[in-house]
């Protein structure tokens, strides 16, 4: 099994750099372009096969996706989250990136509202009612930032309500997937709920792998696009498809996952206000949040500013505009992050003018969401309960 593993993952291939660059730079949506200047039905195969594939950092298999959009007009894409508090510029920003990118090349894409995974995982003490609360406020922001939820390519599915009414399909598979994987196996998964195999888990929270890689299965997902932190149960339910011998296997699509503002942060902190910009976080909150944000000059790796630049606002506005006087270089424009990071990384532009800039094209993605959170009382209402309650893990 472990040898099965290291082949896939060595034979994951990634696109080429140049390439992949533009098929980002040249077919990602804005979010005021809900209706794409071409129809999935016009697009060639190999335009599918681009936009798809730049969600991913990596692809498992790249081979296999060809295949799946030669011959599956609607692929059904997979997609959840735990209903676990107020929502992240990375759950909101790149998710809305991701679904828009997916429907244009003709993917269904389900988003499965994990509420009993939330319950399980101990999210908001364990209280499934406030987590139906968190769950519908995460839609509401997702609608506003400008996901395209038009036609029937976007299903949202509470997983509560789905396993309900249809348990004696998924809780034979969910025992048939423990039944065949010993616990050290699903211990390793542990870190798709935040956790790690020292921590001190429930019952609950070790037969959580179980269920998610069933949640796979149970909605006939071809694609798994998902962040880099959930690879493990992903990779565990191509493993299924060995011992059950199944030959088509879900794909995996694995997206980055974007680092906390301070240093050393390798992902974003609920618990953490200044570890992340929330969705509705107001202009004065992320303008600050920005300048507080470690940002070394000249140093480009592992730089939460540069990131954000890279996979929020280059994909969102196909440039990034700098503003800044002629004495210091005048306004610069950047369409491509490659020329953004040669002249960071020269010097030839500060972090005291990359700041400025990139809270401003943040504030302009958020507005919409801020509007719709102060002029919607069903919106309000729901920003306020969220609010209110106590994060817990």
């Amino acid at each position: 099994m472990d040898n099965k593993k290291a082949s896939e993952k060595s034979s994951s291939q990634k696109m080429d750099n140049q390439e992949a660059s533009e098929a980002i730079d040249a077919l990602s949506l804005t979010a005021s372009s809900s209706n794409p200047s071409i129809s999935a039905s016009q697009m060639s195969l190999e335009e599918k096969f681009k936009i798809v594939r730049s969600i991913g950092e990596e692809c498992i298999q790249e081979d296999e996706l060809m295949n799946l959009l030669a011959k599956k007009p609607q692929p059904i894409c997979y997609d959840g989250f735990e209903p676990s508090g107020r929502m992240h510029i990375a759950q909101g920003v790149l998710k809305a990136l991701n679904v828009n990118k997916l429907t244009s090349a003709g993917c269904k894409v389900k988003i499965w509202i994990a509420d009993w995974f939330a319950q399980l995982n101990n999210k908001m003490g364990g209280d499934l009612k406030k987590i139906e609360v968190v769950g519908q406020y995460l839609i509401e922001i997702w609608k506003a930032v400008g996901m395209n939820l038009e036609g029937d390519q976007v299903e949202f599915l509470w997983s509560s309500k789905e396993i309900n009414s249809r348990a004696h399909e998924y809780w034979p598979l969910v025992m048939d997937i423990a039944r065949k994987n010993k616990l050290p196996r699903i211990l390793r998964c542990c870190q798709i709920m935040g956790r790690s195999e020292q921590d001190e888990l429930t019952a609950a929270q070790i037969f959580y792998p179980c269920m998610q890689c069933a949640d796979i299965f149970f909605l006939k997902a071809d694609i798994c696009q998902l962040g880099m932190d959930q690879r493990k149960v992903n990779v565990l339910a191509r493993e299924y498809c060995d011992d059950i011998k199944r030959k088509n296997k879900p794909i995996i699509l694995s997206h980055h996952m974007l680092p906390g503002l301070q240093e050393g942060q390798e992902k974003m902190s609920k618990s953490d206000p200044s570890s992340s910009i929330y969705m509705e976080d107001e202009e004065a909150e992320v303008n600050v949040k920005i300048k507080k944000a470690f940002c070394p000059p000249k140093v480009v790796e592992k730089n939460p500013c540069l990131e954000y630049v890279k996979y929020i606002v280059l994909p969102w506005f196909n440039e990034f505009k700098i503003e800044r006087s002629a004495e210091n270089g005048g306004d610069r424009t950047y369409t491509n992050f490659e020329e953004l990071a040669a002249d960071y990384e020269s010097g030839s532009l500060h972090p005291a003018d990359l700041k400025p800039a990139l809270s401003k094209a943040v504030n302009k993605i958020l507005q919409p969401v801020r509007d719709h959170f102060k002029n919607d009382q069903k919106a309000k209402d729901l920003m306020k309960r969220v609010k209110s309650y106590k994060v817990t893990r």
